[in-house]
């Protein structure tokens, strides 16, 4: 997570505009994570625990607070925003799942590139994946791509580092997720 942490806050130094807006999200407090939700950006990266016994939520490292996907699509939808970014990495255990994608889709404001995983991961898992995909995501930065299609291109390169560097499959997936029926109603 350090690593992950210091790689993003070191990507846009030292330029006059930033390169990429990523809102990486690891808060304890329910204002923040919202916030940082429906804010515009190219990368949203939430760095918790994932859950999905009852509902999707994210639950912080002391598992004082927990903040469910659904809790944060009501709270979205009553202000009328929504999750608006070209790409969502949902860095936690077992958030590529059907149950996460579903949950996710309720809060989009649009199309958008979502990297989840399909197993339990820790820091070495993170810190492998994350730096290959914003390595590659800044190589072909600006080369005539959507931040969605970007993002896309740089997860599935960084799906190939890790299986290459690690010589296991690698737990995390890409798909595009589409605004749910629900989502289309209540954030147009």
């Amino acid at each position: 997570m350090t690593f992950v942490q210091s790689t993003l806050q070191n990507i846009n130094a030292g330029c006059e505009e930033p390169a990429v807006d990523i809102d990486f999200v690891r808060s304890r407090d329910p204002e923040t994570v919202l916030t940082a939700f429906t804010a515009s950006c190219d990368v949203l990266h939430v760095m918790a625990h994932g859950d999905h016994s009852v509902t999707p939520m994210f639950i912080s490292s002391d598992g004082k607070v927990s903040i469910s996907l659904e809790e944060l699509g009501e709270a979205a939808a009553d202000k009328g925003w929504g999750i608006s970014t070209g790409a969502i990495i949902a860095d936690g255990c077992k958030t590529g799942t059907g149950v996460w994608q579903k949950a996710v889709r309720d809060c989009l404001q649009g199309e958008v590139t979502y990297i989840g995983t399909s197993a339990i991961i820790g820091w070495h898992e993170s810190g492998v994946f994350c730096s290959a995909f914003y390595g590659a995501l800044f190589r072909n930065k600006g080369r005539g791509m959507t931040p969605a299609e970007q993002a896309r291109d740089a997860a599935e390169r960084a799906i190939k580092a890790y299986t290459l560097l690690t010589d296991k499959s690698c737990p995390y997936r890409v798909t595009t997720l589409k605004p749910s029926k629900r989502a289309q109603v209540l954030l147009a």
